[in-house]
C-alpha cells in the first residue's frame, strides 16, 4: 500500500490521476443534482432564521432549577398559544427564549411563567425585543456583503489571472458552495442567524483562498510555452488539480479538526454561542474542498478548451501522438 508521500509524488507526476476534467459531465450532473436538491430543500423544509432577522421577542433564564426546553414552551403556550418558541440552553447556566412579537402585558406574563416554571426569582429573567425593521436591515446588510465579495472575487480574480473565465468558473464554485451549505442547514433543521452568515462568508474566502492555489497551478501549466510538455489544455488542467490535491486535502483536515473541536467537543461543553458559526464553517470547508476539485477545474477547462488557440494546440498535440503512434 502506497503512503500519502508516494501517492503525492505519483499525483504530482502524473503517475496516478484522478480525471477530474476527463469526467466532468459525471461531476456536473452530480452537482448539479446537489445544487437542485439544496434548493428545493427550503420548500419542503423551510430555514429556519433567527430573531436577529425576524424580529420578536426574546427571553433569558438565568440559573435555572431545570434546562429542560419544555418548561418554556409550555410557558410561551399558556400566554400566547400558538405562538412559534425557540429554546436553547446557552450554557449551563442560562436558557435562551425566542418568540413572536409580544406586547407590554404578554412579556410580562411570559417572564412569570418562566420565572415560575424554572424556579427562579423574577430578577433572573431578562427579555428584549428586536423589531421587525432591525431584522430587515440585517437581511438588507446581509445580502449586500455577499453581492459585493462576489463582485469583488470576479474582478480580482479576472485582473489577476488576466482571464474572465477563470473569475465564472470560481464564481459558480462559490455559488455551489453556498447553495449546499444552506440546503444542509435547512435540511437539519439548523437556525440561520448573524454568526452562521459570518460563517458562510469565511466559507466562501477559503473556497476562494483553495480556488485560486489551484487555479495558479493550472496557469502554470498551461502557459502559452506549455504546449512542449505534450499534453492537451484538458490534461494540463487535469494534472494541476491533481498536483494540489493532496495540499487541499491537507488542508481541509487541518482547517475542520480545530472547528470540529469546537462543534463536537466545545458546543455540548456549553459553548453553544458558537455553535452557529461553527457548524457553517465545518459544513461549508468540506464542500469548498469538494466544489473547487470537481466544480470550478472543470468548468474552467469547459470554457477554455474551445477556444481557438487551444484547439490548435490540442490539434497539434494529438496529431503529433498519432504519428509517433501513442493512443490519444
Amino acid at each position: 500500500m502506497r503512503s500519502m508521500t508516494q501517492l503525492g509524488n505519483d499525483l504530482y507526476s502524473g503517475k496516478t490521476s484522478f480525471p477530474f476534467v476527463q469526467r466532468r459531465r459525471l461531476w456536473f450532473i452530480i452537482a448539479a443534482v446537489f445544487v437542485i436538491a439544496a434548493a428545493l430543500v427550503p420548500f419542503i423544509r423551510p430555514i429556519q432564521f433567527s430573531i436577529e432577522f425576524t424580529g420578536g421577542s426574546q427571553f433569558t433564564v438565568s440559573n435555572p432549577a431545570s434546562f429542560d426546553q419544555a418548561i418554556a414552551t409550555e410557558a410561551v403556550a399558556s400566554v400566547v398559544p400558538g405562538a412559534a418558541t425557540r429554546v436553547t440552553t446557552i450554557s449551563d447556566q442560562a436558557v435562551r427564549v425566542q418568540t413572536d412579537q409580544l406586547d407590554d402585558q404578554q412579556t410580562q406574563d411570559v417572564s412569570s411563567a418562566l420565572a415560575d416554571g424554572y424556579g427562579v426569582p423574577a430578577t433572573e429573567i431578562t427579555n428584549s425585543f428586536i423589531g421587525p425593521t432591525w431584522g430587515e436591515d440585517v437581511t438588507r446588510q446581509s445580502l449586500w456583503g455577499l453581492s459585493i465579495f462576489l463582485a469583488l472575487t470576479f474582478v480580482i480574480l479576472a485582473l489577476y489571472f488576466r482571464t474572465w473565465k477563470m473569475s465564472v468558473a470560481a464564481i459558480i464554485g462559490l455559488v455551489d458552495v453556498l447553495v449546499i451549505t444552506v440546503g444542509v442547514y435547512a435540511v437539519f433543521g439548523f437556525e440561520i442567524s448573524p454568526a452562521a452568515v459570518i460563517g458562510f462568508l469565511t466559507i466562501l474566502s477559503y473556497s476562494l483562498y483553495d480556488t485560486t492555489v489551484v487555479f495558479d497551478k493550472v496557469r502554470e501549466n498551461t502557459r502559452e510555452d506549455g504546449e512542449i510538455s505534450g499534453r492537451t489544455f484538458a490534461e494540463s488542467v487535469n494534472l494541476a488539480a491533481n498536483q494540489t490535491l493532496i495540499r487541499s486535502i491537507n488542508t481541509t483536515v487541518v482547517a475542520i479538526l480545530p472547528v470540529g473541536a469546537i462543534l463536537f467537543i466545545g458546543v455540548p461543553l456549553g459553548a453553544r454561542t458558537l455553535s452557529d458559526i461553527s457548524l457553517s464553517i465545518f459544513v461549508g470547508t468540506i464542500v469548498a474542498a469538494y466544489s473547487t476539485l470537481f466544480v470550478a477545474v472543470p468548468m474552467y477547462a469547459l470554457l477554455r478548451e474551445n477556444e481557438a488557440p487551444m484547439k490548435a494546440r490540442d490539434g497539434r498535440i494529438l496529431a503529433a501522438r498519432e504519428k509517433a503512434g501513442v493512443p490519444a
